[in-house]
């Protein structure tokens, strides 16, 4: 199945409303655990960078873990960043909501110590675009996480999908999780992505529709 582009930002009120409430607390938490395990210390006091935050509940769950850090959270819909901002009363001043796209988006800093990102990469045209910013923006030592769909190989395939796992959420939703899956990139797309663009990273499938690419910068 080839792939079918979605647009790339989430701005319409109804559509920001249903993604923030809809239930991923199952996935969100496991890609913490996995940011926990990339870490790998307890007292992180790192900088932290979050690109397609969304309505910023991952960089909240990460602040939560990690007090002592800074996280620039950024998104390209200024309608999510006004949601974030405006959900976010603890830890306001811990996680910098940032309104911006790829790759002209301004941050306060050069490079950061992690880079991780959630469900941006399908919503790109053009994949390396992510990929090239995380390399301008991470150093030696740096540790980079992207958790990501993948697309399955038919249509009907992906509408299986959103049966089994988005059978309660609102229609809008269920809509945008099936658009979703026709815009993600396989396995091997993926694969030749980190290739060309020069960095180490792991690939693993981690469900029946997800994928987590991740690694530390020698």
């Amino acid at each position: 199945m080839f792939r079918v582009l979605e647009p790339e930002l989430m701005e319409d009120a109804a559509q920001i409303i249903a993604y923030a409430n809809a239930d991923f607390d199952k996935p969100h938490s496991d890609f913490i655990e996995r940011l926990k395990a990339i870490v790998n210390m307890p007292d992180f006091n790192g900088k932290a960078l979050d690109l397609g935050c969304g309505p910023g509940d991952i960089s909240k769950r990460f602040a939560t873990a990690y007090p002592l850090c800074s996280i620039d959270a950024v998104d390209g819909s200024k309608a999510m960043i006004n949601y974030a901002i405006d959900s976010s009363i603890a830890r306001r001043t811990q996680v910098n909501f940032i309104h911006g796209k790829l790759p002209d988006v301004v941050l306060p800093k050069s490079s950061y110590d992690l880079i991780f990102s959630n469900s941006l990469l399908h919503h790109l045209p053009d994949p390396h675009m992510l990929w090239r910013f995380i390399k301008d923006h991470t150093r030696s030592g740096s540790y980079i996480a992207v958790m990501d769909l993948l697309r399955p190989d038919t249509t009907e395939m992906a509408k299986t999908l959103v049966e089994t796992h988005a059978a309660n959420e609102p229609e809008i939703l269920r809509h945008d999780f099936y658009c979703s899956l026709l815009a993600a990139f396989t396995l091997e797309e993926i694969h030749q992505q980190i290739i060309v663009t020069g960095l180490s990273l792991n690939i693993e499938q981690i469900s029946d529709r997800h994928v987590f690419i991740s690694g530390t910068l020698s």
